[in-house]
């Protein structure tokens, strides 16, 4: 007989970044500054990432469009990409992740696509220990979750596929 699996996600919402630690603060003006370097000539909203990483370092990233529409690639996996591809023994503490229409100064709600969020509950599994998620919000505010799992909680992971 069928039963209903009942799932919570836990989201904490700031009215300002001001809200946050010192250390949160930072990494989301790192994302902002990212933001602003976004190649999006099609879509003109331009998305930034940052990663903190265990040993306090910060590793950035942006979206990367492309005219051929499939081939640009987002904010969050560019910055987990490339520290992986340099770095690939720390582990990720936390991503904050921003955005803002181009010629615009507000930033904009900031949510990770489906596929950035597989790659970062991918990274999250991997290290064995949970990467906190910020997320720029509206009117300042910021969203943080304390797992990928909470933006993700029916993850497609290496035990589906008999590893």
């Amino acid at each position: 007989m069928a039963h209903t699996l009942e799932i919570k996600i836990s989201i904490n919402v700031f009215s300002s970044a001001t809200e946050l630690p010192a250390d949160e603060q930072n990494l989301l003006q790192q994302a902002q500054a990212a933001t602003r370097k976004a190649y999006a000539p099609y879509s003109n909203f331009l998305v930034g990432a940052a990663l903190l990483l265990e040993d306090g370092s910060i590793h950035l990233g942006n979206n990367q469009e492309n005219a051929a529409f499939p081939s640009g690639l987002c904010a969050e996996r560019t910055a987990l990409f490339g520290m992986r591809a340099n770095i690939p023994d720390k582990k990720i503490s936390k991503i904050a992740v921003t955005a803002q229409r181009a010629n615009q100064e507000a930033f904009v709600l900031a949510l990770p696509c489906g596929a950035c969020r597989q790659v970062m509950s991918e990274y999250e599994n991997q290290q064995e220990a949970p990467i906190t998620v910020l997320m720029q919000a509206d009117n300042g505010q910021v969203y943080r979750c304390e797992s990928v799992s909470a933006l993700l909680p029916l993850q497609f992971t290496r035990h589906n596929l008999g590893l």
